[in-house]
Order: C-alpha cells, then sequence, then structure tokens
C-alpha cells in the first residue's frame, strides 16, 4: 500500500532482543505500513541493516549514513516523516540519553526532532531496570509524554528472572496500530471512535426495538388464537365425568 509518505520510524537500540524487532518491521511493512528503521551502533553488535532492509524493502539508516536526506539534514527528514516513532529494544543508555536530551547519534537526534508520538519498549537486566537511575529517567520522560510498553517478566537471556523482556512482537505491534490504524497506510482518514460507536449503537437500538415490536405482535396472534380452542378443552372436560357416569 501507497501512503502519504509517512512513516513509522523503528529505532532499534543495542541488545540481544533487537533480532526480535526484524519481525515486527516484517509484520508492519506486510500490513501497508512504510517503515524507516534507525540502528545505533551498539545494535549493530546483534543485527545488521540488511537484515532490515530485505523485510521492508527500504534503506536501513545508522550513523554512518550520509548527512543529509531528500536535501536536509538527515534527522530532521527522518523526525519529519514519521506518524509513530517506536524503539524497541530501548536500553538503559538510550533512555537515559534521551532524558537528559542529548543527541551524540542519529537515533537519538531525531528523537528530539520528531512531534510524532514517541513510544519505547525497554529491555535490559532486572537490576538495570529496576536502579533509580533508570526508574527516574523513565518518571521523566513519561511526564512529558513519552509512551512506554513493557517490559515483560521471565527468564532473561542473562539467566536474570523478573522484569526486563522486550514485549512480544504482536504487542509491540499493537501499539503502533493504536496511535495510527492501519487502514491510514492506505490513505483512508479512519472515521472517529467515538462516532464510529454511536452510530452503531443506534443502529442496535432501532434493529432491536422492531424486532421486539414483531415478537410482540406474534405473542398477541398466538394469544388470540389459543383462547377458543382453550374454551373448548374446558368445556369437554366438564362433559367428560357426566359422560362416564351415564
Amino acid at each position: 500500500m501507497e501512503n502519504d509518505g509517512a512513516t513509522v520510524l523503528l529505532g532499534v537500540a543495542g541488545s540481544v532482543a533487537a533480532f526480535r524487532t526484524i519481525d515486527l518491521a516484517s509484520r508492519l511493512t506486510q500490513s501497508g505500513y512504510r517503515v524507516d528503521v534507525v540502528l545505533t551502533a551498539a545494535a549493530h553488535h546483534f543485527v545488521r541493516p540488511l537484515s532490515f532492509e530485505a523485510v521492508t524493502h527500504r534503506p536501513a539508516y545508522t550513523d554512518e549514513s550520509p548527512g543529509m536526506l531528500g536535501g536536509r539534514a538527515i534527522h530532521i527528514e527522518l523526525a519529519d516523516r514519521a506518524r509513530v516513532v517506536l524503539v524497541a529494544p530501548a536500553t538503559a543508555d538510550l533512555i537515559g540519553r534521551y532524558a537528559c536530551g542529548l543527541a551524540p547519534d542519529l537515533l537519538s537526534a531525531l528523537l528530539l526532532a520528531t512531534t510524532a508520538p514517541v513510544v519505547l519498549a525497554p529491555a535490559m537486566n532486572t537490576q538495570m531496570w529496576m536502579h533509580a537511575a533508570v526508574r527516574d529517567n523513565v518518571a521523566l520522560l513519561q511526564g512529558r509524554g513519552v509512551r512506554l510498553v513493557g517490559p515483560e517478566s521471565g527468564l532473561l537471556s542473562c539467566g536474570a528472572e523478573g522484569p526486563g523482556r522486550l514485549w512480544p512482537v504482536d504487542r509491540l505491534f499493537a501499539a503502533v496500530e493504536e496511535l495510527w490504524p492501519s487502514s491510514a497506510s492506505a490513505g483512508i482518514a479512519p472515521e472517529p471512535a467515538g462516532k464510529e460507536l454511536v452510530i452503531h449503537e443506534r443502529e442496535a437500538i432501532s434493529l432491536s426495538g422492531q424486532e421486539a415490536k414483531e415478537v410482540n405482535e406474534m405473542t398477541e396472534k398466538k394469544k388470540a388464537a389459543k383462547k377458543p380452542a382453550a374454551k373448548k378443552v374446558a368445556k369437554n372436560s366438564k362433559k367428560g365425568p357426566a359422560a362416564k357416569k351415564r
């Protein structure tokens, strides 16, 4: 599907969970979204840009990418294209830099430049996630309107057990679709949810009223038809004992 050029910007930071983001990029693309992927230098230790390019059919961007894109600075162009920004996995390092307003690389720079909704999907060791500095940074970003999804609790790759697992791909996809329904990727503006619900509710009420009226009419007809028969049965039941005595 084609759209107006808007994209889902998928940021990938350095975590062993980064390989799962390839599946997410594939699913978003198959659902009609244009996906721009930006990898940090640390992400290269776990996944390669080519993997994302193969599933999105678009270039993946890194700190080594040319500084200009579409005649503008690359971080500005990517930030302006984005309808939704999702960073998955989001590491403690990236969260800290974002909270402090630092922009030493392409991903953190465009996070400061975008006006699109930003969603962070943390993935890290349990003790790192529970550290006071990380908790403060998360609270600060949430206070600024940044959305966080996860992390899940479970057995981590490091052997620890507790919160720190990246959210499943289907739930990450749902987080994007909640902010930008997939119908938008076809250039179709979705109707406001409230309006749609009101229309459906009215239709349901109207239909229920009509059905109730028909049921009542049928019930009255049946009652009217049964009344003579009931009297006849009653009359016969009175005659029955007299007939036996004779």
